[in-house]
């Protein structure tokens, strides 16, 4: 959601110096697939975008693909597809903010499958307007399925991962964990809080000798065009929506890379390299031409629309694909 056009020329310059050639495949290789092929992922948020696409893709690989979000019925159709993709799949619907759901998750994929091999917290929620204008309710709420389900997920799978000697976990962060945007205050702080958390296991695992076995992804997408946006909490009176939006298989793909390769804090894609090392070398501009960015394209371009607390509460039928059509309407918007 950051304005790469405009950043100066020079840093540009140094972020395709420094970044280029940092994207994940799009197709794994020959030794990767044989790799995941087999393995048992928990895919949280796997009803829609990120988490849907995931599953899809690892099913290609043959994987072992356990399903949870609050929807089953959709995640009934995601199974399907996976199985007809050639790999396993298992439906636990599941509420993350929950702990006591999220360890019968963990259950569930030891009974059926024996192992956890990979686990990835995808299931986020969002709610968009002015901070003090967004009912303290989607506040809280965004804790306690941004943070607090990625720490309950991560918790059980670390545990898992000792017991078994190995594991990956794999949290979807973004670029806001770096770079913040106004309108999305307590998103962002969910954020910029993965990356705390993540980064304080990576450093117990490796003070416990476990670096090697047990290995911390954290993926960092700009933003991108998912039913995120269909199904984000909105107080500003028009539509959601951001600029320069990136296809959610580029993410796809980083994500199913980080489970074979774990790399750390990972961005995705070069806008996000570019924001994240604009912030390192120059925050204030980054962070001013970043909310002047958000403030034209959602308080200024975006048409009308209705105030919602869209899914944060309750889940909604709408949106259940990787993508989210919002690329298509901002460019029937523009043709208009």
């Amino acid at each position: 959601m950051f304005p790469f056009h405009m950043l100066p020329a020079a840093m540009i310059a140094v972020a395709g110096a420094v970044l280029g050639g940092c994207s994940a495949p799009a197709e794994l290789g020959s030794r990767d697939r044989a790799m995941v092929a087999g393995r048992t992922y928990v895919v949280t948020g796997a009803s829609s975008g990120f988490g849907r696409g995931t599953a899809e893709r690892l099913g290609t690989y043959g994987a072992n693909v356990v399903l949870a979000a609050r929807r089953g019925a959709v995640l009934e159709q995601v199974a399907a597809q996976v199985r007809a993709n050639g790999g396993q799949a298992l439906v636990v619907p599941t509420d993350v903010s929950d702990p006591a759901q999220v360890e019968a998750l963990a259950q569930a994929a030891l009974g059926g499958f024996g192992a956890i091999d990979v686990w990835i917290n995808d299931a986020a929620v969002a709610s968009i307007g002015r901070f003090e204008e967004i009912p303290i309710a989607d506040h809280a709420r965004m804790v306690d399925v941004n943070l607090k389900g990625a720490i309950y997920g991560s918790h059980v799978a670390l545990r898992q991962f000792r017991r078994q000697g190995h594991g990956v976990l794999v949290n979807i962060s973004s670029v806001e964990g770096d770079v913040p945007l106004a309108y999305h205050a307590t998103y962002a702080a969910t954020k910029h809080a993965m990356l705390g958390l993540d980064g304080a296991i990576r450093q117990e695992l490796r003070l416990g000798g476990l670096d090697r076995a047990i290995r911390v992804a954290t993926i960092q997408p700009w933003a991108v065009d998912t039913p995120y946006w269909v199904h984000a909490g909105n107080y500003t009176g028009r539509q959601a929506q951001a600029g320069l939006m990136d296809d959610p298989a580029q993410v796809v793909d980083a994500i199913v890379w980080n489970s074979v390769h774990p790399n750390g804090p990972y961005q995705v894609g070069w806008k996000s390299q570019a924001a994240v090392l604009g912030d390192r070398i120059a925050p204030r501009l980054t962070e001013r031409i970043a909310g002047g960015f958000i403030q034209r394209t959602q308080m200024e371009d975006a048409p009308p629309g209705p105030i919602t607390s869209g899914n944060l509460h309750q889940p909604m039928a709408e949106g259940t694909g990787v993508e989210g059509g919002i690329r298509a309407r901002m460019d029937a918007q523009e043709r208009r």
